[in-house]
């Protein structure tokens, strides 16, 4: 039996890049898992503004006061009787115990104060208020 010896022409390699191509999609994947999405909720708000502004870790939960002072907890609106009860809901099923509260500028200052009193009330430890600066 006579073997046939290939030239160097036909003896092309081929490259798989199927093994690449699964690690792309893995670090794809990673990547969009590890990343946290914050938005807004979609209220035009005309916030406050502050000389002392700090950024906002994203894991705080957000109360929305609108210009009209409805107040809005995760994306649902609450009434001012329920905000406590819903924020306590949310600090136990979480690690974050802050709360931010975004408001409108023309809000009156005692509903601010009765929504930051009842985060305080619910087991909010740090409670702040968004201003124009705060991107978080």
């Amino acid at each position: 039996m006579r073997f046939r010896s290939r030239s160097r022409d036909d003896s092309e390699q081929d490259i798989d890049i199927s093994p690449l191509i699964d690690m792309v999609f893995i670090l794809l994947i990673f990547f969009m898992v590890s990343t946290t999405f914050v938005k807004d909720m979609d209220i035009d708000l005309e916030r406050p503004g502050a000389a002392s502004a700090s950024q906002t870790p994203s894991e705080a939960i957000r109360v929305y006061i609108d210009a009209d002072s409805k107040i809005y907890v995760d994306n649902k609106p609450v009434k001012s009787w329920m905000l406590q009860s819903r924020i306590k809901n949310l600090l136990g099923s979480g690690d974050s115990a802050q709360v931010l509260v975004v408001t409108d500028r023309g809000v009156p200052a005692d509903k601010l104060i009765d929504v930051v009193d009842q985060a305080r009330l619910a087991g909010a430890k740090n409670v702040g208020v968004a201003t124009d600066r705060e991107a978080g």
